[in-house]
């Protein structure tokens, strides 16, 4: 039991507003019980989870396989540092490798530190191999990469960048799915080429078998790694282990977060030999990467979707809602067509879209918007047609008071 057991949710924000940070939009909302692809709020409400987290909880709330690994763990131990071996790391590893096309894996607390980790190994290869000429980096614009100074320039989002210069030098942007242009930046400088094989926060938007492919060539021919990051699209959530699946498009470096630790913070990069051998002791660290906690329940997560046919049906059941979004998309005409693949998923709306997520708020429904302009779904992975069915009911009542 917390100390603010028993306070009403104004009472709980209101304490919060004066001792916590306010660097999020926050809805006046607390949650503090989930079960499966429901949570509760202070006063008991039931609500949908469409957004799990922001992809965290693709295995749903307190999973009982989880749940156990956790607690079997915790009466073990919970943390030893990376000065010593450590076997649940290992055993996450060794997954990690056998199910991509990776062959060394490095853990670390989250996503940012992840592709952090990418960008560090990317020059640090570059200037072994090839000399200090190579370290231009090249992402996307729309991208998101992470909070840190480093991932924050990868990051092709300048709204994000104001206030923080003067930024790391050697980085620029091309347009997704922009094959000319990306062209046009890659040379003999480039170190690697940064991609979300599908943009989440730039609005759930995928990148072309084409796109991918032309960046593997490129840097191919120019000596580059070609760098994914699939902290919110990897582990499952598009139906496939690994969104770069799909493609058929394979990367250097793969960075990985969200969904990996199933609720509890762990991030991972992962690397072929060529290229993960530059690191040596002293070149990169975290003191909590991978501790035996949260790689306990990485191997749980992973043994849960890994199970025959598990994936078989995420995808059936995606398919089944993206149909439902489309129909409602269609009845409403709201424009542009429904985007993403698997329970990654972006509605486009031309207006009222944080006003929508208000209403689906008050009726128990828990989506988001990214860049006030497209409604985003992330719903467990476990998800079943009744609920499906259910969040769909929910959004055909709230367009159908607000979009008129």
């Amino acid at each position: 039991m917390t100390q603010l057991e028993g306070l009403s949710t104004e009472a709980i924000i209101e304490r919060g507003k004066n001792v916590v940070m306010n660097t999020y939009g926050r809805l006046p909302m607390t949650i503090v019980k989930g079960k499966g692809v429901w949570v509760w709020d202070t006063e008991g409400k039931r609500y949908l989870d469409f957004l799990t987290g922001l992809a965290v909880n693709s295995l749903g709330h307190s999973h009982p396989a989880i749940v156990q690994a956790i607690q079997e763990q915790a009466e073990e131990v919970l943390h030893t540092s990376n000065l010593y071996w450590i076997p649940n790391q290992v055993a996450l590893a060794e997954r990690l490798v056998k199910h991509s096309f990776a062959d060394k894996v490095f853990f670390c607390n989250s996503g940012a530190e992840a592709n952090e980790a990418a960008f560090k190994l990317a020059r640090k290869y570059a200037k072994e191999m090839y000399g200090d000429h190579k370290y231009e980096v090249i992402s996307l614009k729309n991208s998101f990469h992470g909070r840190t100074l480093a991932t924050l320039t990868l990051t092709g989002q300048t709204k994000y960048q104001k206030g923080y210069s003067p930024l790391p030098v050697g980085l620029s942007y091309t347009a997704l799915n922009d094959l000319e242009g990306l062209k046009a930046k890659v040379n003999e400088k480039t170190a690697a080429v940064f991609i979300e094989p599908i943009q989440g926060e730039g609005g759930v938007i995928p990148c072309s078998k084409e796109f991918l492919q032309a960046a593997r060539d490129l840097c191919d021919q120019y000596s580059a790694l070609l760098i994914f990051d699939e902290v919110q699209c990897g582990v499952g959530r598009t139906g496939k282990l690994f969104a770069y699946e799909w493609s058929g498009v394979t990367p250097d470096i793969m960075t990985l977060a969200k969904a990996l630790g199933g609720g509890v913070p762990m991030g991972a990069m992962l690397a072929t030999d060529k290229v993960a051998n530059v690191f040596q002791p002293g070149d990169h660290a975290s003191t909590f990467g991978g501790n035996p906690l949260a790689t306990a329940a990485g191997c749980a997560v992973l043994d849960i979707m890994l199970q025959e046919g598990f994936f078989t049906g995420v995808q059936e059941r995606a398919n089944y809602f993206r149909q439902g979004l489309e129909h409602l998309a269609q009845k409403y005409q709201t424009g542009d067509p429904i985007r993403g693949q698997g329970f990654i998923l972006g509605w486009p709306v031309s207006k009222f879209g944080p006003e929508i997520v208000a209403r689906c708020l008050q009726k128990g429904l828990l989506i988001n918007c990214v860049g006030g302009k497209t409604l985003r779904f992330l719903p467990p992975l476990i998800v079943e047609k009744p609920e499906i069915d259910e969040a769909l009911k929910l959004l055909d009542e709230v367009f159908a008071e607000l979009w008129k």
